[in-house]
């Protein structure tokens, strides 16, 4: 019991220590940081992303987050950058070289071919006066601060912080783009994220596929119809061909005494919720909460024409819940 007590005090040393960081971090962000956001909205070209070893790593997953949210980014692996990819990076680029110490020998190349080509370079590093900081055009510079590990050597607390830092970079670009989660979702169509995102119009049924009957439609004709098209439900339309009802499981429980005798518009439910194509899918989970399984979509320009109906299954299927 005394070895896993110490193991939870460990976790969280190492969570406190790697919070207070960030905390110094925010403090201390100054102008520079806003100077980059700027240099990096007028690129004309891409964003290429590079590091050595863990900030390789850091830096590979800031290139994604950049090309996910809006922000044409790659990275480039220093080491094969000196091999011949040096020739993707173009003078419309911009390059961010991550390195803690500032004094990586592997980056000293691509360094060296932005200041040839002039091809503006951003350096997150935690020493403004090392070989990196001092050829950057913008420094983002790191807090001086320990390595959660306790003796210095594993990259924790330093790796934490430039993530940190390209994720406020990645968000700060979102924001100035007006940056929403349909852009998010046209870069990241998949997983649950991109299910999360998927439109309604992406997983309605359309056309013959609808369940729909018009208000004179005899019971027995509308009940033939639930059970062909499998949703549990139909839509009721009046003489012009808008939704003014539905039929549930429900309504033909409410009405088993001379069900045969009715007609759709005498055994509907008027006034039913509906849903846009255009609305997130997730929006249509969280409408059809409660006895609610089958939303009928209906077109935004006129919101009782009906153009599909989406099954809680459907977004089941997709992931979305």
């Amino acid at each position: 019991m005394t070895d896993l007590a110490q193991f939870l005090d460990a976790g969280r040393r190492v969570i406190l220590a790697e919070a207070d960081a960030l905390t110094t971090l925010a403090d201390q962000l100054n102008t520079d940081f806003a100077q980059a956001v700027a240099l990096v909205i007028n690129a004309k070209g891409r964003i290429i992303v590079s590091g050595m070893g863990k900030s390789g790593h850091i830096a590979r997953k800031i290139a994604a987050t950049l090309a996910s949210t809006g922000t044409p980014a790659h990275f480039v692996h220093p080491a094969e950058a000196s091999h011949g990819d040096l020739g993707m990076i173009t003078p419309t680029d911009v390059v961010i070289a991550i390195s803690n110490s500032g004094e990586v020998p592997e980056l000293a190349n691509l360094v060296a071919y932005t200041r040839r080509f002039g091809i503006p370079l951003i350096g997150m590093t935690s020493r403004a006066d090392s070989s990196l900081g001092t050829q950057s055009d913008i420094v983002l510079q790191l807090p001086q601060l320990g390595e959660a590990c306790g003796s210095g050597v594993v990259p924790t607390t330093s790796t934490t912080m430039t993530l940190a830092m390209g994720d406020a970079l990645a968000v700060a670009l979102m924001e100035h783009r007006d940056f929403t989660p349909e852009n998010f979702r046209e870069f990241h169509p998949g997983g649950k994220l991109g299910a999360r995102l998927s439109k309604v119009g992406d997983l309605m049924h359309r056309g013959d596929a609808v369940p729909l009957v018009q208000q004179d439609t005899p019971m027995g004709d509308a009940l033939l119809i639930i059970s062909q098209k499998g949703f549990g439900v139909v839509g009721v339309l009046d003489d012009s061909g808008r939704l003014v009802g539905v039929i549930t499981d429900g309504d033909l429980r409410r009405h088993m005494t001379g069900l045969l005798d009715m007609s759709a518009g005498q055994t509907m439910t008027a006034n039913p919720q509906t849903i846009r194509p255009e609305a997130l899918a997730e929006e249509a989970v969280a409408a059809m909460s409660g006895q609610i399984t089958c939303l009928f979509v209906t077109a935004s320009e006129d919101e009782a024409k009906v153009v599909g109906v989406l099954h809680i299954h459907d977004c089941l299927r997709a992931g979305v819940i």
